[in-house]
């Protein structure tokens, strides 16, 4: 442990509280503690992880957020950011040779493979008439693929050095960078002439994603740095639960924080739900931003920046997710499809599918018993307020929606694999109000602020001004949200926070 400086010591009890026990919350932990400090966690729920989570149901378990982990294979600098508080190559990653295999009803088919060459032929070879928009992406994500992105200093302490080495770094790139921002993922897909290309490619519940969301997502699997972790969710976030209680943190579980307590608008602590008062030097938020903001601060300190993203930013939408547990081998199928469907799937009024995209476990024996398969649907919606209201008023009716909506997809899935209701042995349904529930996070967001075409790689300010020994980190101060987020904020944050205190 390092030793405290005397201006760490001027800190009365040298103690940090970080709400929240979400990976970003767990992270931050890690870190400060690794620098020296004393922290405790705070979190409403009795699980790690926040939305990097995953829940069993009679021997199946539902995961409900890793697609894929950018950093997980080595040479790349989020891979050397995990590293430095879990060891990688514990973990067991499964890079997948294709990351969705689309369909249409009349039998045709193509897969989008993370090799960029595979991916140019194969797509070529389905549709040679959107010959210029195929090489245009893949061009574009191969040379992507080189950019290891320069991340190892908090921007807020970079020198004039530093900026001209990062410039210098990000010149070959610029260009190709400034002219994707400009367009959506939806846009760009419109240029397609095929529609299953289109379906593929498009992002049609998020109208307004950058295009370069897919287009990095692309180069990372090009490059093997965009894998999926065995075990899921639940369980990459226990490896940082048990990193932070190693290096001496504490964690306190079903402890909801009510209010962040301010003297002379300075952070002095919290108060728990309970009514319980904790005293702390300084408060870290690792929680959802617009609670934290307008709910433990009552709104008392918000800046032109805060009020401007709260009041006409764009989030990630909410989710609506189907899983079933099936007695049934589908190791023979693909692992990830999207095809479309005969009958529309309606989740509420404003969010109807004609497609479907399924995600089949075939690939991690952890999920299900032998011989069994996990498979999930997932749904973007808007409508949270629907949602949390319908729970609210009507737990009848909400569970009767739920039900309603479970037999829809079900419908859908046996379109594509057959008879399946004799096999399904589970069925859960997870909505805008369970994510509330669990996480808190505002209209039921999944990853925050949504990486909107014209952005650039930004972060917003880590303190609210006029309040003092208080920060913010995570998915509501990263745009763009992702486990890669959580964790560069954390590292970011206690850099600050050791270069403020401790120099």
């Amino acid at each position: 442990m390092l030793l405290l400086t005397k201006k760490m010591s001027e800190l009365n009890h040298n103690k940090i509280i970080i709400i929240g026990a979400g990976l970003t919350g767990l992270c931050t932990g890690c870190y400060l503690q690794m620098k020296g400090f004393s922290t405790e966690i705070y979190e409403l729920h009795n699980l790690p992880g926040g939305l990097c989570t995953s829940w069993h149901r009679k021997g199946y378990t539902f995961d409900g957020c890793i697609h894929w982990l950018v950093g997980s294979g080595p040479g790349d600098n989020f891979n050397n950011l995990w590293n430095e508080l879990i060891d990688m190559k514990k973990v067991k990653f499964v890079d997948f040779d294709y990351y969705l295999k689309a369909e249409d009803l009349k039998g045709n088919s193509f897969k989008l493979f993370a090799d960029v060459d595979k991916l140019e032929e194969e797509l070529l070879r389905f549709s040679p008439e959107d010959k210029i928009p195929i090489k245009e992406f893949c061009k574009s994500a191969k040379k992507f693929s080189k950019l290891n992105m320069p991340i190892e200093k908090a921007p807020e302490l970079y020198n004039i050095l530093d900026g001209l080495k990062i410039m210098f770094k990000m010149l070959p790139y610029s260009f190709l960078f400034s002219k994707w921002r400009k367009i959506s993922q939806n846009e760009f897909a419109s240029r397609f002439k095929n529609p299953l290309l289109r379906l593929a490619f498009s992002m049609s519940e998020f109208e307004d994603m950058g295009a370069t969301f897919n287009l990095f997502r692309q180069s990372w699997m090009h490059k093997k740095s965009a894998g999926y972790p065995i075990g899921g969710s639940l369980e990459f976030s226990r490896l940082f639960e048990k990193k932070y209680t190693e290096l001496g943190g504490k964690i306190f579980y079903k402890c909801k924080v009510e209010k962040i307590n301010v003297e002379n608008h300075k952070a002095t602590g919290i108060k728990l739900e309970t009514g319980e008062e904790i005293k702390g030097d300084l408060v870290v938020s690792a929680a959802d931003g617009f609670s934290t903001i307008y709910k433990m601060l009552e709104g008392k300190y918000v800046g032109k920046e805060q009020e401007k993203w709260y009041s006409t930013g764009i989030t990630f939408p909410s989710l609506v997710q189907v899983s079933f547990g099936i007695n049934k081998d589908f190791s023979s199928e693909p692992h990830s499809v999207i095809y479309p469907v005969s009958k529309p799937i309606k989740l509420d009024s404003k969010s109807v599918y004609n497609h479907i995209l399924l995600r089949i476990f075939n690939f991690d024996a952890t999920m299900s018993p032998p011989g069994k398969t996990v498979m999930y649907a997932f749904f973007a919606t808007p409508e949270y307020k629907y949602w949390t209201d319908l729970r609210k008023n009507n737990l009848t009716l909400y569970r009767t929606e739920k039900n309603r909506i479970a037999g829809e997809v079900l419908e859908a899935v046996e379109e594509r694999f057959g008879k399946l209701n004799p096999y399904v042995e589970e069925i859960d349904v997870a909505t805008p109000a369970t994510i509330i529930r669990y996480t808190n996070n505002w209209k039921g967001s999944y990853e925050g602020w949504l990486f909107v075409k014209g952005l650039g790689f930004i972060n917003l300010k880590r303190t609210l001004p006029g309040l003092e020994n208080f920060y913010m980190a995570g998915q509501w101060i990263e745009v763009g949200g992702g486990l890669p987020g959580c964790i560069l904020s954390a590292r970011n944050l206690s850099q600050i926070i050791e270069k403020k205190f401790k120099n």
